[in-house]
């Protein structure tokens, strides 16, 4: 932590102007990948959890926003040093065997990620009155042609411009007219319910899931290649590191919201959730026609944005692991596999959700399993190459950071595992 604060200690002889510049100039990744932690499964969970604890679960998100800024930081401060991407050291530090385990748990548990984004985009669609399956598609296309015709800046300009999406949380959560009191001090300290045995083993298991949704393995790789393809200079770290922070801050901003729409409305009459899409529909008879459509909305907003920013994360994954050419600013002939990776996985992933009968329940399930497996194995990759000397020089973990990463990361696989065990127990 040493250079970072000195760093930002010399920040204040420089003009606010030219730092405002500086830091606008790196602006993108880290902001990009916490905010597709709201994907629509964020979304459903964060909904559940407000529907089912109430304003409690705030106390929640300012320990989660620690955690996501932390090992963001962390991945992009080994980009910015090394040079190179998370998954490229994984196979040159631990070898090929390492490599393609955990890009198979990568690129399944992905595959079911997607799958659910691109279910949730349908579903939210036909309660918007669009035609589902047209529409699904049309987005599908969309998706492609940006990430494979455009480029770097075009697809972060893209998914800088649907985070706006996510005010509609905010509005959603106004026209619930929430005890505003009520949710800022539950932020500090959780109260204003009866905290039976069975609320408190409800808390514990879906405040598991809470951070577990928020911290996946896909958003390691993501944030460090997505900043590795940005060429973001090492001289403007500082501003690099600032930015996960603030990425961390804005994410569980909106999940602030969420779930102050979820508690005002749902909570405080009793009823219960499975999904987002419920809390879309349900929260319309005590907020209004408006806040239940802005919501919906948000989940087709945030199925979007989760569709290609965790199908990106496995093509950039794939390239470095296998040391194959990777960039949104190369052109499909320069780095074929990496695009033909990200599409694959896009057109499967349609074409599962499109199956009858497909139980997204599994397929959650599965998903989530080895999300558990594979996350502490991230995180320990992660505070190897972090911590290591040689690699890092100066800008290495300090103890601190170092135990509390590992204490996080243990944290992180017991509330995979715990939203495994919540999935099975009725409440």
């Amino acid at each position: 932590m040493k250079p970072f604060l000195s760093n930002l200690r010399k920040l204040t002889a420089i003009p606010a102007f030219h730092n405002l510049l500086l830091f606008l100039s790196v602006f993108g990744p880290a902001t990009i990948t916490a905010m597709a932690d709201n994907d629509a499964g964020g979304v459903a969970t964060y909904s559940v959890a407000g529907a089912t604890l109430g304003y409690p679960i705030l106390f929640l998100l300012g320990i989660v926003t620690v955690l996501l800024g932390i090992t963001q930081e962390m991945g992009m401060r080994l980009t910015l040093v090394t040079r190179r991407g998370l998954a490229d050291l994984i196979r040159e530090r631990f070898g090929v065997k390492a490599s393609l385990g955990i890009f198979t748990a990568l690129i399944i548990a992905n595959l079911g990620t997607i799958t659910v984004e691109l279910t949730a985009v349908k579903t939210t669609s036909a309660m918007l009155n669009i035609p589902s399956i047209p529409f699904m598609i049309f987005i599908v296309l969309i998706s492609l042609l940006v990430v494979t015709r455009g480029n770097y800046k075009l697809t972060q300009g893209i998914m800088l411009f649907t985070s706006l999406f996510y005010l509609a949380y905010v509005i959603s959560a106004i026209k619930a007219n929430p005890n505003w009191g009520l949710a800022l001090s539950n932020i500090v300290f959780p109260h204003g319910v009866n905290f039976s045995p069975e609320y408190l083993k409800s808390y514990l298991l879906i405040g598991m899931g809470v951070l577990g949704t928020t911290i996946t393995p896909w958003g390691q790789f993501f944030i460090s290649s997505f900043a590795y393809d940005k060429n973001i200079e090492k001289g403007k770290m500082i501003f690099s590191q600032l930015e996960t922070y603030v990425g961390a801050f804005l994410t569980d901003f909106f999940s602030f919201f969420m779930i102050v729409a979820t508690a005002a409305t749902l909570f405080v009459h009793g009823i219960t959730l499975t999904s987002g899409e419920q809390a879309a529909l349900a929260i319309k008879p005590f907020a209004g026609e408006l806040a239940g459509t802005l919501f919906a909305l948000g989940i087709l907003n945030a199925g979007f944005m989760g569709m290609i920013v965790v199908a990106l994360s496995t093509a950039y994954a794939f390239a470095e692991f296998f040391g194959l050419s990777g960039s949104l600013d190369s052109n499909f002939k320069q780095s074929k596999s990496f695009y033909w990776i990200y599409s694959v996985q896009i057109v499967v992933a349609a074409g599962v959700s499109l199956l009858p009968g497909i139980s997204l329940f599994s397929l959650a399930i599965i998903t989530q399993t080895i999300n558990a497996i594979a996350l502490p194995l991230v995180f320990y990759f992660l505070i190897k190459l972090t911590g290591d000397k040689k690699l890092m020089g100066e800008y290495v973990n300090k103890p601190f950071v170092k135990w509390f990463a590992i204490i996080g990361s243990i944290v992180i696989g017991i509330a995979s595992v715990a939203t495994l065990v919540a999935s099975f127990v009725k409440f």
